[in-house]
């Protein structure tokens, strides 16, 4: 896979293909050279998904400011708080 073919992908194809070569490596029955290729590839698959993290970073932190340009901080619900109250119907 060549550097430029990487880019074209969308960061899902990115991490999958990243995710074959750690498999791949992590069996353990390639040649020297081979191994080396794939870690080459994974190390640019890397850099390239966390890059474009970064870039969804910035996108959310842009869109999630006040009207003065300020971030707006929240802290995530849990699980809980997005399922909602736990009641039974009827048992008020």
């Amino acid at each position: 896979m060549k550097n430029n073919e990487t880019k074209t992908k969308s960061f899902e194809a990115s991490l999958e293909a990243l995710e074959q070569i750690v498999r791949e490596l992590e069996d353990g029955d390639l040649p020297l050279e081979k191994s080396l290729e794939l870690f080459e590839q994974g190390i640019r698959l890397s850099r390239e998904c966390q890059e474009r993290l970064g870039q969804a970073e910035r996108r959310i932190e842009m869109l999630l400011r006040d009207s003065q340009g300020r971030p707006v901080v929240s802290n995530f619900a849990t699980e809980n708080e997005l399922d909602g109250p736990n009641e039974v119907p009827g048992n008020e």
